[in-house]
């Protein structure tokens, strides 16, 4: 049976009790709303730890101005349930005064240089330090020995990373694969935003980016492929944030590379803004 804790006091117990016995700890840090993807990563930290926490927390830090903080779906009582049913053995539930003691205006911030300021950092200001501050502290009250993210989103995970190794956290960062609807639509919490004209739609993302795949595959120079996805895209409707192809370190590759590489799209269909991504 889950246990849902709501106190630091509570969590830290449970976690030297489980330690002392030898036993690993998994963390998933989540911002609730669940659904199958995020379940996954649950079922994947079982498979590398004895013990699961999953985080279930809407970090205020990491919302821009004019983004959804407000209406961010928020049902805590089917997050338990879901997260019982995937094998997890704790619900961490915070309050913000728990996680930003000072308040989010005196919190001490992380800053991850480089991977964080291009693509969604250079759309979305600010974003991955709040991501980096928060997470910073999920790893500090929760102590695991691994940790699950999803690999939809792409950069925040190469962010992760990047903190983790520069910080010398003793955490093993797994990345969960992307989980989709039949339509090739990458499972989001954002996705119940979308109208029911706008649904079969948003399905064009993935294509888009097996365009993208196939062209860069096929010899066409990336600008040219970057283009030709974005116009694609476009014509569907999108406002289109990006539409790119970049090595695993979210650097441009250059006509000389011939490593792994990973196509990343974020663009607004109505209201809703939706990411996603391709490794090739």
């Amino acid at each position: 049976m889950i246990e849902t804790v709501t106190e630091l006091a509570r969590l830290r117990e449970l976690v030297t009790g489980w330690k002392r016995q030898g036993l690993r700890v998994a963390l998933v840090p989540t911002m609730g709303n669940l659904h199958a993807g995020h379940f996954s990563l649950v079922m994947l930290a079982r498979q590398y730890a004895d013990r699961v926490v999953s985080s279930v927390f809407v970090n205020p830090t990491q919302f821009g101005p004019n983004e959804d903080f407000a209406r961010y779906p928020r049902t805590p009582e089917a997050d338990m349930r879901g997260l019982q049913d995937a094998g997890c053995d704790v619900l961490w539930l915070p309050s913000v005064e728990t996680m930003y003691p000072l308040g989010t205006e005196l919190a001490m911030r992380m800053h991850a240089p480089g991977v964080s300021d291009v693509l969604e950092g250079a759309c979305r200001p600010g974003h991955f330090d709040g991501v980096c501050t928060v997470v910073a502290r999920l790893f500090n009250q929760a102590q695991p020995d691994v940790a699950a993210f999803g690999k939809k989103d792409y950069q925040q995970l190469a962010v992760i990373r990047q903190m983790v190794s520069d910080l010398a956290f003793p955490i093993e960062i797994l990345g969960g694969g992307i989980v989709r609807e039949q339509d090739g639509l990458a499972m989001s919490s954002r996705n119940q935003y979308l109208s029911a004209e706008e649904r079969p739609v948003a399905a064009e993302i993935r294509k888009a980016l097996v365009v993208l795949r196939d062209a860069c595959l096929a010899g066409t120079a990336r600008a040219a492929a970057e283009a030709a996805a974005t116009a694609q895209l476009e014509a569907a409707g999108f406002q289109v944030d990006y539409a790119v192809v970049r090595t695993p370190a979210l650097t441009e590759p250059d006509e000389a590379y011939a490593g792994p590489r990973v196509a990343l799209v974020a663009a607004k269909l109505g209201r809703t803004r939706l990411i996603d991504n391709l490794e090739f």
